[in-house]
């Protein structure tokens, strides 16, 4: 067996972008429904942009989720991001409570 390479995790923007998509809805016509800029839209869907508390709610209400669907995918893309960047690094750097209590 070969070392599997981990592959970097998917911006929300991915998701945003299929969900329109799906709906048959543009970038423009979005940004003009949540009155948004349309640069912020797709800066978000291009992994440029993270996915805002303002843009969460504005996002939610336009497809009938919730302000905590966006931000999860945000929060849950930020730490994997981090984790596959850094996170063997972090790991070798940071003392644990467990091993200056001991």
């Amino acid at each position: 067996m070969g070392t599997r390479k981990k592959l970097p995790p998917i911006h929300p923007g991915v998701i945003l972008k299929e969900d329109l998509a799906d709906a048959g809805i543009s970038l423009n016509r979005l940004a003009r429904d949540i009155r948004v800029p349309m640069n912020r839209i797709s800066a978000i869907v291009n992994g440029k942009r993270s996915i805002t508390a303002d843009t969460a709610l504005r996002l939610a209400l336009f497809f009938g989720t919730s302000p905590q669907y966006w931000m999860n995918l945000q929060s849950n893309y930020d730490i994997a991001l981090a984790e596959y960047e850094a996170g063997s690094r972090i790991r070798a750097d940071v003392k644990t409570l467990e091993s200056i209590t001991t």
